[in-house]
């Protein structure tokens, strides 16, 4: 019997992004179109008659803009949702308000007349949309009550905790997961880096965001900058996120070197370097993610005495990375989302436990 084929629901106002999306799914072999729609009020009706799996959806839409459409799906019919995004400031904003709303990913608009771009997106569309079929949702931000932020460290804890450092990978969901932990960081939380999977502009509007939102400072990182407690550093898009010395304090070394696990910036990156510079004054923690990316990264840290955390399968939007890191034991321990967070600092509180 052959398996089930995921069935696709694509949404968009251009008629040439319609055509190239459904030119893209009709060419995977587990997947098929079973609808197109040019704005969300077809697409509703449709959502109804056809029961997709997976919906690619555009953000400017006619009658109804795609924002307002996820959030009456995702309240009325939740279903995985790739977001199809413009690469512009306001289009990354409204990706990022997206996946606040529910949708699992987002890929950049296809570059329409370039073979190899469209080939090289592609497989990126095709991957998502897989991914997205076998994801769970998770509750709207909205939907979510508010928690408490940590406590502070205090006087000692916090003299400790300025000698360590916490860096966090995350893929697919990784946003929102990032997101749920550095809201409720205390202000003098250990310099903490983060590498996403994320295009230039994304991960700049992404870091804006999370700084209005925390209490410690959030910042795309900037190549040779020291780092700080009280501050995260976010990878920027295209380029590898990594720990240096300088002097006697780490500080942050961008390059453009190639892909590692086909990522740019990858996690394995940012965890080696931790688990070579820092060991155990670290603290690694690997979130949702489709593939491999920082498992062995974070092995590596658990090798050098760093404390390591991997999200659990049950809060996970996509159980790959964590996953893998779980199976080869690079993860001490595995937790929900939500209590990832408190369980740092609880070892940040207790020193001498971190490198138990």
């Amino acid at each position: 019997m052959s398996q089930r084929k995921i069935r696709v629901l694509i949404v968009d106002d251009s008629a040439l992004v319609r055509s190239l999306l459904a030119e893209i799914v009709a060419a995977e072999h587990d997947m098929e179109v079973v609808g197109v729609a040019r704005d969300p009020v077809i697409a509703r009706t449709l959502v109804r008659e056809l029961n997709p799996d997976v919906i690619t959806l555009d953000v400017e839409m006619p009658r109804m803009n795609g924002l307002e459409f996820l959030e009456r799906l995702m309240r009325l019919r939740p279903t995985p949702v790739v977001m199809i995004s413009s690469v512009t400031q306001s289009g990354a904003d409204a990706t990022l308000r997206a996946l606040e709303l529910g949708a699992v990913d987002f890929v950049a608009k296809p570059k329409l007349g370039i073979a190899e771009g469209v080939s090289r997106t592609a497989a990126e569309i095709a991957g998502k949309i897989r991914a997205a079929a076998r994801s769970r949702l998770r509750a709207p931000r909205a939907e979510a009550p508010a928690r408490p932020p940590l406590a502070s460290l205090g006087a000692a804890a916090g003299a400790a905790s300025s000698e360590k450092l916490i860096c966090i990978g995350a893929s697919t969901g990784g946003t929102e997961a990032v997101r749920e932990m550095l809201e409720i960081f205390p202000a003098d939380c250990p310099a903490t880096l983060v590498t996403l999977h994320m295009p230039p502009e994304f991960t700049r509007r992404f870091a804006a965001r999370l700084d209005g939102l925390c209490r410690i400072g959030v910042r795309e990182a900037q190549d040779g900058e020291r780092v700080l407690p009280g501050h995260a550093y976010i990878a920027p898009g295209g380029r590898h996120l990594a720990l240096k010395l300088s002097g006697r304090a780490y500080a942050v070394s961008l390059s453009d070197d190639p892909p590692v696990n086909r990522h740019r910036p990858s996690v394995d990156v940012l965890f080696g370097s931790a688990a070579q510079l820092a060991g155990a004054d670290a603290l690694g923690v690997l979130l949702t993610g489709m593939g491999k990316d920082g498992a062995h990264g974070l092995l590596r840290m658990r090798e050098a005495g760093a404390w390591t955390i991997a999200q659990d399968e049950a809060t996970s939007v996509v159980f790959g990375m964590p996953r893998e890191a779980i199976e080869m034991g690079a993860a001490r321990q595995v937790l929900p989302i939500g209590a990832i967070a408190p369980a740092l600092f609880e070892r940040l509180a207790k020193p001498g436990l971190v490198r138990a």
